[in-house]
Parts: structure tokens; C-alpha cells; sequence
């Protein structure tokens, strides 16, 4: 839930930044509260506005890299060709605003969450045709950038080595929350047992889907920014594209079968596995127009000169790891005492996982 303005102490803020920034600053606004705090910061006479993110809780564990090395990561990415919000402040007084935070412009642009259709102007063929080739040719670009620049900003991992974090992870989630997740267990061994011995090393934004790019533009939908590098890795680059494969649905994918996770849990609690379930996590992508998983694949191999191999790994590889980060989630609100919905999400991501090692969601 978003943190109410009125919650949110800013006195001591705005004329920090008026005096950095050499700007008069009339007004913050809370637009997102989750691993970060996110402010919109507007400036006197109709400037241009700044974007503000400081760390939650959440943040400060080994799922993410620490705010300095994401910040500096976005500086260098300032010479590439892939549009970020360029950085323009690093604060580490803690005392404004109860941890270090940082400052970046702001990209015009809407993203695509999770569960949400597109905006009305984009829901035609020919625009999901677009966004669909314009996010996996980002992708590309990403993949294809110089890995040296970023080398002493983010850790280095292998698939394995990603698996055994993971699993080390759901080992304590698990000993808090209580929830068993044999699933999960199986899908891990797998992993381990089939993961590839050598692998491309690249640059990995770590998050990279439709809610974290935004998207601008009539009649030809445009990328303007590619958001939130707090999870960035130097790594295998497969495992990113096997992740955004997660997001995307194709006609005639199945519906597995639910009845043991509705057994076990509520109505109500099941309502956004059903939705996950029968549309995936981005709904448009089923729609016409949209391009399919092979093409996306191809079209990433053609620009990058990377071929898509041991697709069932890569692919029950991001369902894993998903399924570990919502493991983590739930575990927190758990031991913050905070209600969670997160555990039959948590089940049936195992599911997808397997369903894929089982050939049930071919590529």
C-alpha cells in the first residue's frame, strides 16, 4: 500500500534539495512505496520535475544492491544507448529522510504493470506488435553493452550460483512463514542438476519487464526508459531473457490444474492465482497482434548472436527465482506481523516451474 503524503515528513527535505539543486522546490508527492520510497519532486515555475528514490527495508538485503552502486550504475549507463533517467543527486544524510537517497530526472512515459492492460491507445494489433519487438530489441541492446564499465558496480553470478542464493533464501523464509513448498524443493534439484557448466557473461538489469520500461508515443509506441536497476548483475544474459519469457502468454498455453492449491487455500486469497493463471502476468500479450514467445526468441538471437539453448532451464530457472523473491515477501510481512497474501502465489509459481521442466509450456 502507498504510504499517505501526510505520513511522510518532508520538511527538512525540500530545502536540502532547493540549495543542491539550485531550484526552488513546491511540492512532493508519494508515487510508489515498496522496496523503494519514490517521490515526484515539482519545482517552482513549471520545471521539470525530479524523481526521488530512497530505500525501504526490503531493500537493504542481498536481493538488491545497495543505493550508491545502483546510482553510479545508472551514471555510467548516461553513455549507452539505452534510455535511463539520468542521476543528478546522491544524499547519504540519513537524517532527512531516515536513509541515504538519491535524485534523477524524470522520462515521460507510461510502464505496464502486472494484471494490467495496456492504455486504451495501445490496445490494437499493430501497437502490441510494437511494444513486443521494442521490449525484447531493448532487451538485446542491454545484453549487447560493454560488460567492463560495470563490472565493480554489480556482483558476478552463474545460473548456479543464483540457484544456491535462491535456495539459501527460501531456507530461511520457509524456518519463519512455516510454509512447505516440496515443489519448490523438486524444481530446485532439477536446477542444480541441469544447469549449464558455461555461460555469455553481460550486463543483466535483474527486473526486466514490461512494468519496469516505459512506453510513450500515438500511433507508434516508443521506449523512453528503462526503470529500476537496483537488482543489475553481471551474469549469463539467458536468464533475463527466460524471466521476461514469463511474462508472456501465448494462444493456447494451458491452464494448469488448481485443485490442490484450492484446496488448501481461500477464495479470496486464490483470486489473483486464477487471474495469473488463465492470462498470465501481462494479459496483452495473448491478444492479436502480439508476437509470440519464438518470435521474441528470434529476434533476440538475430541481435545479439546469442542462441536461446536449454530454453526448459532458463525458463523454469526464472519461475524458481520468482517464486524464492515472493518467498522473501511474504516472509517479511510475516515477521513485520503484516497481513500477506503471498503463499498460494508462491505454490503455484512452483507449479509453472515444473510445468515447464515437464514440456507442458513449450517455447
Amino acid at each position: 500500500m502507498t504510504r499517505s503524503d501526510a505520513d511522510l515528513d518532508t520538511s527538512s527535505l525540500e530545502p536540502v534539495l532547493s540549495a543542491e539543486l539550485d531550484e526552488t522546490i513546491t511540492a512532493t508527492e508519494v508515487i510508489g512505496d515498496g522496496v523503494n520510497l519514490v517521490l515526484w519532486i515539482s519545482t517552482e515555475d513549471g520545471g521539470e520535475p525530479y524523481v526521488l528514490r530512497c530505500p525501504n527495508k526490503l531493500r537493504h538485503t542481498e536481493l538488491f544492491n545497495d543505493l550508491d552502486r545502483e546510482y553510479h550504475l545508472m551514471e555510467r549507463l548516461q553513455s549507452t544507448s539505452i534510455a535511463t533517467p539520468e542521476p543528478v543527486l546522491f544524499c547519504e544524510d540519513e537524517s532527512i529522510l531516515g536513509d541515504a537517497f538519491f535524485l534523477t530526472t524524470h522520462l515521460d512515459g507510461d510502464p505496464f504493470p502486472w494484471s494490467e492492460d495496456l492504455p486504451e491507445r495501445y490496445r490494437n494489433p499493430d501497437a502490441r506488435e510494437r511494444i513486443g519487438v521494442r521490449l525484447i530489441e531493448t532487451l538485446a541492446e542491454i545484453h549487447s553493452l560493454p560488460v567492463e564499465p560495470f563490472e565493480d558496480v554489480c556482483d558476478h553470478d552463474t545460473p548456479l550460483d543464483m540457484v544456491e542464493q535462491a535456495s539459501a533464501r527460501l531456507d530461511v523464509a520457509t524456518s519463519v512463514t512455516g510454509q512447505e513448498v516440496p515443489g519448490l524443493r523438486s524444481v530446485e534439484e532439477w536446477l542444480r542438476d541441469n544447469a549449464p557448466s558455461a555461460s555469455e557473461t553481460r550486463l543483466v538489469h535483474g527486473d526486466y519487464r514490461p512494468g519496469n520500461v516505459l512506453f510513450d508515443g500515438q500511433d507508434r509506441p516508443e521506449v523512453t526508459g528503462v526503470l529500476d536497476w537496483e537488482a543489475a548483475l553481471v551474469g549469463d544474459p539467458l536468464t533475463e531473457l527466460g524471466y521476461f519469457l514469463l511474462d508472456w502468454r501465448d494462444e493456447g498455453d494451458p491452464v494448469l490444474p488448481l485443485d490442490d492449491l484450492e484446496a488448501r487455500y481461500s477464495d479470496e486469497s486464490m483470486e489473483h492465482v486464477r487471474a495469473m493463471n488463465e492470462k498470465g502476468h501481462s494479459p496483452f500479450t495473448a491478444k492479436p497482434g502480439s508476437p509470440t514467445r519464438q518470435e521474441l526468441v528470434a529476434r533476440y538471437e538475430e541481435l545479439t548472436g546469442i542462441p536461446f539453448e536449454r530454453d526448459r532451464f532458463y525458463r523454469a530457472h526464472a519461475a524458481f527465482m520468482l517464486a524464492t523473491v515472493w518467498a522473501d515477501l511474504h516472509r517479511h510481512r510475516v515477521e513485520a506481523g503484516s497481513a500477506t497474501g503471498w503463499d498460494p502465489s508462491i505454490d503455484y509459481m512452483g507449479l509453472v516451474a515444473q510445468a515447464i521442466i515437464d514440456g507442458k509450456y513449450p517455447l
